[in-house]
């Protein structure tokens, strides 16, 4: 238990002293960059944003994916496998992309923060103690749709063009052009 504490001990030290000369040259730079890009960003915006989003251009990141032109998408989002997304559409932070089911989502959506998107599930796989597969069908969300923060959706499902999606909803079902979807499961209305 002695070398857990150690190893967990935080020097007064900006840097570990594992780290040799030149490294620590390199991290002080960094660090200096870091606080002149938070500042910049803090009085042009007046906002502040996770580390990595001071060094990685969210429209650059879009284009690397294979995304449409000009999407956007926050550094910290996870994005796995299959996921193919038109253009303008904007992608908010800690959102997760599960495409290994085949994942679409179309152009001009507004992804908000926090939502979750699944092509696959394990519950079979879990519940028989790994003796069943897991079980991918593809998600496909229109174009112009707005997903509310905080939302899941459940794979296999399909959301209509035109769209909304409610804060904090589980979609379980297919929603169906120009609809409203709200709740815990969802509950459909038409706009």
């Amino acid at each position: 238990m002695k070398n857990k504490k150690n190893a967990l001990d935080i020097s007064q030290e900006p840097f570990s002293s594992e780290v040799n000369d030149e490294e620590s040259k390199v991290l002080k730079l960094l660090l200096r960059i870091f606080k002149k890009l938070r500042l910049k960003k803090l009085n042009t915006y007046n906002r502040v944003l996770p580390f990595g989003d001071y060094f990685v251009d969210r429209c650059e990141k879009a284009r690397f994916l294979g995304f449409g032109e000009g999407t956007s998408i926050y550094d910290n989002v996870v994005v796995l496998d299959d996921v193919k997304v038109g253009k303008e559409t904007w992608i908010g932070p800690n959102v997760i992309l599960d495409g290994s089911g085949c994942l679409e989502i179309g152009s001009h959506c507004s992804i908000s923060a926090g939502v979750q998107i699944y092509s696959h599930d394990s519950v079979k796989w879990a519940v028989s103690g790994g003796k069943e597969n897991y079980e991918y069908d593809k998600t496909v969300i229109g174009n112009n749709c707005f997903i509310g923060p905080n939302v899941i959706i459940k794979k296999g499902v399909r959301i209509g063009k035109g769209s909304i999606i409610g804060a904090n909803s589980y979609v379980d079902k297919d929603i169906h052009e120009n609809s409203r979807a709200f709740g815990n499961p969802v509950v459909i209305k038409s706009i």
